[in-house]
């Protein structure tokens, strides 16, 4: 903090009450810092990229049994499921349709981002 100015990542611990009387200045800027690398990760995904954990973050849940998980799972095996999709070799009732608005590049760039960020 300088001038009277804090981080936005900052302001964003404060205004979810992470604060509270007595905590340390270094546990402060702990969080801080853990809340602007999270920022990063989600500011650094290639467009398109974060749309795909609305249905396939975390374990199948009830209502969702049969959509997979991306979690743990290699660019190479989402790049190859997203082409299976494209071309129609691979059965989905909407997938295919999602797999064709993404050009090769497009898609190889989303695969290496959730294989190494995203589907946390």
């Amino acid at each position: 903090m300088s001038g009277g100015r804090i981080s936005i990542a900052l302001a964003a611990a404060l205004a979810a009450g992470f604060f509270v009387s007595g905590m340390r200045a270094s546990d402060a800027q702990a969080i801080s810092a853990q809340a602007s690398k999270a920022q990063a990760s989600v500011a650094i995904a290639p467009p398109g990229a974060t749309s795909c954990t609305g249905c396939h973050a975390g374990a199948p849940s009830g209502d969702q049994p049969a959509l997979p998980s991306l979690t743990g799972q290699s660019a190479q095996a989402i790049e190859e499921a997203m082409a299976g999709f494209r071309s129609g070799a691979r059965e989905a009732t909407l997938m295919n349709r999602i797999a064709k608005g993404f050009t090769e590049d497009e898609t190889r760039a989303i695969a290496r981002w959730l294989a190494q960020e995203g589907a946390r």
